[in-house]
């Protein structure tokens, strides 16, 4: 059966697939990440394309990864969870390994491209998608490609200045003021006498059993979100926003955001701004990657 091998390069885990030409598992899995370097992580690739390839007549390997994937040249730029990643031509070492040809893109990418194609946004051609998680990214769509930018940096979200501190603005960006990792953080500044820092679930079931720090520090967080929303809209003008990342699926957090977008209309401000939920969930990054070998030359 011909299939292709699909990998999704995490922080802690590496996931995989076996997947037909229309996003449809064959085999799945996941292994720990290496933490010892490129030789290691080189390896369990070779070995997971090997161990599929005894039973699939794999046609290519398709990978979605962090970091600013250059995918004219292979090279990853930026920085990420897993250092080793950087600074080399990955796809050329990764189909030296497996014998595959081998494309490379960026995750945030992935999962927006998963949503154009086969999930929330396939039947519009401009759209953006803010994935929110530990910091805010995401991407920007016209026409099933990814708008990248002069230096890669297209769809950096949270890079944005949301604050009015002149003295220290680049301690007032989107990420740091409206991410997942933001919300947890104001709840536990709060808190200091608790014995373990709190997780994002808990700061989401303290506000439902009554906790006033919880519930003031959703609020805000919602604002916060709403606010960056509402600029990307009116900056970009794209056709949809969808929602990526562990909280979109809660469906609480998109009517909130959505309420608070709302809000924020007036005789001016005019714009209906609705965001909408990522279909994809953790199988987004495989979906996308996918989508991209295919629509690739190599």
């Amino acid at each position: 059966m011909e299939a292709f091998m699909v990998i999704d390069i995490g922080g802690t885990y590496i996931k995989y697939a076996v997947m037909d030409e229309t996003a449809n598992k064959r085999r799945s899995g996941k292994l720990a990440t290496p933490k010892d370097g490129l030789d290691s992580f080189l390896l369990t690739v070779q070995k997971v394309v090997e161990e599929n390839a005894a039973d699939f007549n794999l046609q290519g390997l398709a990978i979605s990864s962090p970091g600013a994937v250059d995918v004219k040249t292979g090279f990853i730029g930026g920085a990420s969870a897993i250092p080793y990643i950087h600074g080399v031509n990955m796809t050329d070492l990764i189909k030296e390994r497996t014998g595959l040809e081998t494309t490379i893109e960026n995750d945030a990418n992935c999962a927006a491209l998963a949503e154009g194609w086969l999930g929330a946004a396939k039947e519009v051609d401009y759209y953006i998608c803010i994935v929110i998680g530990t910091g805010i990214g995401g991407s920007i769509v016209l026409n099933k490609s990814i708008l990248r930018g002069a230096s890669l940096h297209g769809g950096e979200f949270g890079c944005m200045i949301m604050g009015t501190s002149f003295s220290e603005p680049l301690q007032a960006t989107w990420s740091l003021n409206a991410s997942t990792n933001a919300l947890v953080q104001a709840v536990n500044n709060r808190q200091p006498l608790r014995k373990e820092a709190l997780g994002g679930e808990d700061v989401f079931k303290m506000a439902e059993e009554g906790d006033p720090i919880a519930q003031q520090a959703l609020s805000d967080f919602y604002k916060r979100l709403a606010i960056g929303i509402y600029n990307l809209q009116y900056a970009i003008d794209p056709a949809k926003i969808l929602i990526g990342g562990g909280i979109s699926s809660r469906k609480d957090v998109i009517a909130r955001i959505n309420h608070e977008l709302q809000k924020l209309r007036n005789d001016v401000s005019t714009l209906e701004i609705e965001v909408e939920a990522c279909q994809f969930g953790n199988d987004a990054n495989l979906v996308g990657a996918l989508f991209h070998f295919l629509n690739s030359k190599y």
